[in-house]
């Protein structure tokens, strides 16, 4: 009790010497510091807001031929392109979804890129996944088997990326042309792939204990690789952008670029 006592009187004179320095101090001074901190806490306040706001950005990526360039223009207008010719620029634009268009009220547009296939090409995704509120990896479920490997490989190196791990990017792997009798399911999809994916990190574990080529590793040791454990979010939904059957890919879109 007697140290309780000795703290309040001790908070007491350190309170008053502060009161009395303030009264010290001219009235403009005053007003000056009070406006300094009054301005420093609304900028901390607009950054943390401006951290905090959801980026609309979808980048839809894959091999090339998966179809990623029909599903562009089926996003924004609804169209197929004529079938569209496979990409050697970006397709990027800013819209309405199609399919939202004739709803009332405000609507949140979104921005969507698609970035080519080709290897050479792929550097282009850096610039936008930084800014990527969700990805969507496409995929030729017609001809899944004879490019698993290559589609494989490629999410590898997507899922171990740092701008898409530390922002944990969700992932949706969108198994494109699943009209087709012939075509896979994307629960097959889903599981060859994470057979592939669990050699590849075997592989390159054995020629560098750090592999250097990807900045963070996939899955748990000693445990067989699956998709839920990845900290972003990883999953498969079935499109298929000629007969505009699309609503899984837009219910992953505006499950992440929110109205």
């Amino acid at each position: 009790m007697e140290e309780l006592e000795q703290w309040k009187e001790q908070f007491s004179h350190l309170s008053n010497l502060a009161m009395d320095r303030l009264r010290e101090v001219p009235p403009n001074q005053l007003y000056v510091a009070a406006a300094i901190a009054i301005f420093t806490t609304l900028l901390l306040f607009s950054v943390r807001l401006l951290k905090r706001a959801k980026s609309n950005t979808v980048v839809l990526t894959g091999l090339s031929g998966s179809g990623k360039t029909v599903l562009f223009y089926q996003l924004r207008d609804g169209s197929t392109h004529e079938g569209t010719v496979t990409s050697m620029e970006p397709n990027e634009d800013t819209f309405i979804l199609h399919n939202e268009e004739t709803r009332k009220g405000k609507i949140k547009p979104v921005h969507i890129v698609d970035v080519p296939g080709h290897s050479r090409l792929r550097p282009k995704l850096d610039e936008y996944l930084p800014q990527a509120a969700g990805i969507v990896f496409v995929i030729d479920a017609l001809d899944f088997l004879p490019n698993c490997r290559a589609a494989s490989e490629y999410l590898y190196d997507l899922l171990t990326k740092g701008s898409v791990v530390r922002k944990k990017i969700p992932v949706l792997i969108l198994c494109n042309k699943t009209d087709k009798v012939t075509a896979h399911t994307k629960e097959f999809i889903r599981r060859q792939m994470e057979k592939e994916i669990d050699k590849l990190r075997a592989s390159r574990s054995a020629i560098s204990d750090a592999d250097i080529a990807n900045e963070f590793t996939l899955g748990v040791p000693d445990e067989p690789f699956s998709f839920t454990q990845c900290s972003n979010k990883v999953t498969a939904a079935d499109a298929s952008g000629l007969t505009g059957e699309i609503s899984q890919l837009e219910e992953f879109i505006r499950e992440h670029v929110k109205q």
